[in-house]
């Protein structure tokens, strides 16, 4: 397809349910001509939407790989209208890796967008999304967890965007995915991002951060496959009734939001995850791990609101995001 080193081993205009792979050609020491083998699905039946479901972005998050082989596997064309293609793993040598990075290339998949059709494997893949895939969608959702170094409040997110007639589609499609907590996100830099992508070609998109530590619980993989279908008959390509729960909406109004370490050490949270805490509380204090009888650093509120996010290991280096609140809307 087009100025691409990436070949599809499915038709993404054909009826009926595929299971492929994106390969693309890597020459490496133990393969002169080897390629990197990335899952994809595709269902299709007749006209109708078209969905690009994404998971493993990040390589060490789980409930969207999770959710999404359950879909491909499970899902068939007769119970859709339109087109759903799935990428359980978007950057799959992260994936078997369990890391955040390609250990390829070193590279972040969700910080490498648009991509490079003649760049390093993980650019080149982003290429493929961001000229092949994306065009195709009308919704797109990319699953997320923190991974092995954050824990979220399980959310789904969207953006404050320009166009306001794009950022209420993609809200509205955020509070179909009925996580506990639907979110008003903002990043602390978009700049390569998977979202941005999809958002500046006019896509609705929702993402979600669902909890982490490096793993998948029932709950969250529920969270998951019930946000997939409610998705999924809100964009009208499937039917049926969607699941309803209470959802806290919050919205992130600053930059003062985000707490980041400025010393390494040993972190001693005061505050955990759901807690509502006031400007000038006490969040945390990290200690100095290689001497006794110091006095540890005090990580005090910026402002007022919700702890959503929290660094996830013992330690802690300098630079490193430590909490993240949210404010809570009026309903």
């Amino acid at each position: 397809m087009g100025d691409t080193a990436v070949h599809s081993s499915v038709d993404f205009n054909a009826e009926g349910v595929q299971h492929g792979h994106l390969r693309l050609p890597h020459s490496r020491d133990d393969s002169a001509w080897g390629s990197i083998l990335t899952p994809i699905c595709v269902i299709k039946n007749g006209a109708g939407p078209t969905a690009l479901l994404s998971g493993g972005n990040h390589g060490d998050e789980y409930e969207g790989p999770i959710a999404l082989h359950h879909l491909a596997r499970d899902l068939a064309p007769h119970q859709i209208n339109g087109r759903v293609i799935i990428l359980p793993s978007m950057s799959h040598p992260a994936f078997l890796a369990g890391t955040r990075t390609s250990p390829v290339d070193g590279v972040n998949m969700n910080r490498a967008f648009p991509g490079r059709v003649d760049g390093s494997p993980t650019q080149k893949m982003a290429d493929y999304v961001q000229r092949i895939l994306l065009p195709m969608a009308d919704v797109v959702l990319d699953f997320h967890s923190g991974g092995k170094t954050l824990n979220f409040l399980p959310f789904a997110a969207s953006h404050i965007l320009e166009n306001k007639e794009q950022e209420a589609r993609c809200r509205a499609a955020r509070d179909a995915f009925n996580a506990p907590y639907s979110l008003e996100m903002r990043e602390i830099d978009a700049r390569g991002m998977y979202d941005h992508a999809a958002e500046s070609q006019g896509k609705t998109f929702v993402t979600t951060e669902l909890a982490g530590g490096g793993t998948a619980t029932p709950e969250t993989v529920r969270i998951a496959r019930d946000g997939l279908r409610n998705l999924l008959i809100h964009a009208g390509i499937m039917e049926g009734t969607p699941s309803r729960a209470p959802s806290i909406q919050l919205t992130q109004p600053d930059d003062a939001c985000f707490h980041f370490a400025q010393t390494g050490g040993l972190v001693d949270f005061k505050t955990g995850l759901g807690q509502q805490v006031a400007c000038g509380d006490l969040i945390a204090e990290i200690w100095e791990p290689g001497a006794t009888g110091r006095v540890p650093l005090q990580v005090l509120a910026q402002r007022s609101g919700l702890m959503i996010a929290r660094h996830h290991p013992g330690l802690i280096q300098p630079g490193d995001c430590l909490a993240v609140l949210a404010v809570q809307v009026d309903a």
